[in-house]
């Protein structure tokens, strides 16, 4: 499972980085796979919550049946929520971190000051795990999800700076990516990576937690 969700963000690091990344400028002082790599350690954190939260998540709903089982145990729905989100984190983080760690062996990253990329990957991991989690409370089959992934997180990918910089899209476009969450996270991420603290860190992170 862990293969399956690194080969996407690798494939687009790598592919993209070194791909256009010989034909294009650096981007804010930085080499584009460099800039790239921390837009996929976002993205790769993003679509492995989203997933996880998503169709794992129904299977253990309808399917497997493995909620209505726990909940004969003395424990709430709040409770089974809190570790659903938990686990899909958990899982999104580990997929951000493979993605840190080849980063890191191209040398990618800039200093140590991208260990702090670490908590903001697992906050991350939470966020997109909850509104996954809002997903599957509203969804009658696996076929709702597409939808979702459709209309919210590939806009996201497209409009929140992983591939290029925000700054780039029409003033409209730009507004509504201020209120996405992935845009938010790779405000912080980015970076980290290039050895400075972001702007408005205390912003981005109250959105997050949001």
């Amino acid at each position: 499972s862990m293969l399956g969700n690194l080969a996407d963000p690798m494939i687009y690091m790598l592919g993209f980085g070194y791909g256009l990344g010989r034909m294009l400028p650096d981007v804010f002082g930085m080499s584009y796979i460099a800039f790239i790599a921390a837009g996929t350690v976002c993205s790769s954190t993003m679509m492995s919550a989203s997933f996880e939260a998503m169709y794992s998540g129904f299977s253990r709903m309808h399917v497997q049946k493995t909620r209505d089982a726990i909940m004969n145990a003395p424990v709430t729905l709040d409770d089974v929520l809190v570790g659903e989100a938990a686990w899909a984190a958990s899982k999104s983080f580990l997929s951000g971190l493979a993605v840190l760690i080849v980063a890191a062996a191209l040398g990618l990253v800039g200093s140590w000051l991208a260990l702090w990329v670490l908590p903001v990957m697992l906050l991350t991991g939470f966020t997109f795990a909850s509104m996954g989690l809002v997903m599957t409370a509203l969804s009658s089959s696996y076929d709702f999800f597409m939808y979702y992934f459709t209309l919210f997180i590939t806009p996201m990918m497209m409009m929140c700076g992983v591939f290029f910089p925000a700054d780039q899209l029409p003033q409209a476009l730009q507004n509504v990516a201020s209120l996405l969450p992935l845009t938010h996270a790779v405000k912080i991420i980015r970076p980290l990576l290039n050895d400075t603290l972001p702007p408005d860190l205390l912003l981005h992170l109250l959105v997050l937690l949001a």
